[in-house]
């Protein structure tokens, strides 16, 4: 018999969680990795045998995934601290609704190992990645112009040189010959002349 111990309390959010997964044809192995939790608990949560989560990175996780927000869930307790807007973070939002994907559309574009960092780096719980190659993906699914996406690399080096106790208004033309020097270089670079990584 099924345990309904559970189901007034939890049926609003897991049967989103269940229908999402079967809307999306989405296999619950893949979204265990993405959210970071073992596939027995996600038979658990949409099966309504154990209460929905209410840890706040799990249900973000979720959410995310979801490209919902978490306060759509009822379990969700909204932190103290309210996760700072990020410039960078919201342009690759834009592309993502700019080339008509959805976030598990374009969670699916990457390697299994890598949708779990990603759904952290998009609920705004990690910082975009610094290193130019690995940001490169993102722009070449996402057909970034390489203008633009060279203004995203400056601004993510930019907040890194910052939380780093880099003083860039101090130091402005030391970082705008940096910066120059980087543009000439990866502007006029072919990926297979360069190396970038």
């Amino acid at each position: 018999m099924k345990n309904t111990k559970y189901d007034n309390e939890t049926q609003g959010s897991s049967k989103k969680v269940r229908n999402f997964l079967e809307n999306n044809n989405l296999h619950k192995r893949d979204f265990a990795q993405m959210i970071g939790v073992t596939l027995s608990y996600v038979y658990n949560i949409i099966d309504d045998t154990i209460p929905f989560s209410t840890r706040s990175t799990t249900i973000e996780r979720i959410a995310t995934v979801m490209d919902i927000l978490p306060e759509d869930f009822r379990e969700y307790v909204i932190e103290e601290d309210p996760v700072p807007y990020n410039k960078s973070l919201d342009t690759i939002k834009q592309y993502i609704k700019k080339n008509k994907m959805t976030v598990l559309d374009f969670l699916r574009l990457f390697e299994r190992k890598k949708r779990l960092k990603l759904v952290d780096i998009l609920r705004g719980a990690k910082p975009l990645p610094i290193d130019y190659e690995e940001l490169k993906n993102i722009q070449e699914i996402l057909k970034i112009p390489d203008k633009e996406f060279f203004n995203l690399w400056k601004d993510i080096l930019s907040d890194y040189l910052a939380k780093g106790g880099n003083k860039i208004k101090k130091n402005t033309d030391l970082f705008k010959k940096m910066i120059t020097g980087a543009e000439d270089f990866v502007l006029s670079c072919k990926n297979s002349k360069c190396n970038i990584s």
